[in-house]
């Protein structure tokens, strides 16, 4: 495929934030019910389709008022759940632009905390043609999402491989039209992109 667009979170730099939450509640299990249960996949996706981050957590607390110290680390201690960039991947980008191929990122993510994740990572700094979730009030796996990407750099589906962690994202890509694949780390995607 001529084009490879990646997302950024767990295939690009890793995000841990059961690793904080597993420190302040001095449990794992406690840690990943709070993920599953208060500050969950949904709630987090409001804040990466561009809610207020503040609003988001006030209504949280609100909501929880058990949790509140814990619910106000998801915003105090963001930089530390962001713990590096994923092994190999930089190679494999170096790579692909070696042999031709444009390169493109599709996140979802907050517009309050990206621009200053990016200046952190240089990873992230090697994709200059890229479509954040926080400015378009959209989230993958919407297909609307995908199609910022595509029209706003003039690429075909067919054209397009996309990596993301995230099933739900991939089969989303599938159906656009593009080659989806699941990330599980840099030396399988190497055999799967043929490098």
């Amino acid at each position: 495929m001529k084009n490879i667009i990646f997302d950024f979170g767990n295939v690009l730099v890793r995000w841990e934030p059961e690793k904080i939450y597993t420190e302040h509640f001095g449990d794992e299990a406690k840690a990943w019910w709070f993920l599953r249960h208060v500050a969950d996949n949904d709630w987090r996706l409001r804040i990466d389709a561009g809610e207020s981050q503040e609003l988001c957590l006030k209504e949280l607390k609100e909501k929880y008022p058990d949790y509140e110290s814990a619910i106000e680390l998801y915003r105090s201690r963001w930089k530390e759940m962001l713990t590096g960039e994923m092994p190999g991947m930089r190679d494999i980008i170096v790579e692909l632009r070696k042999k031709g191929h444009e390169i493109y990122g599709l996140t979802n993510w907050s517009m309050e905390t990206f621009p200053e994740a990016r200046e952190h990572f240089p990873i992230l700094q090697m994709i200059d043609r890229y479509v954040v979730s926080g400015a378009e009030h959209l989230v993958k796996p919407d297909p609307r999402l995908f199609q910022v990407l595509l029209d706003r750099y003039g690429l075909k589906a067919e054209e397009c491989t996309f990596v993301d962690d995230n099933p739900v994202n991939v089969e989303a890509a599938r159906r656009m039209g593009m080659c989806g694949i699941q990330f599980v780390g840099a030396k399988k995607l190497r055999k799967e992109l043929a490098l």
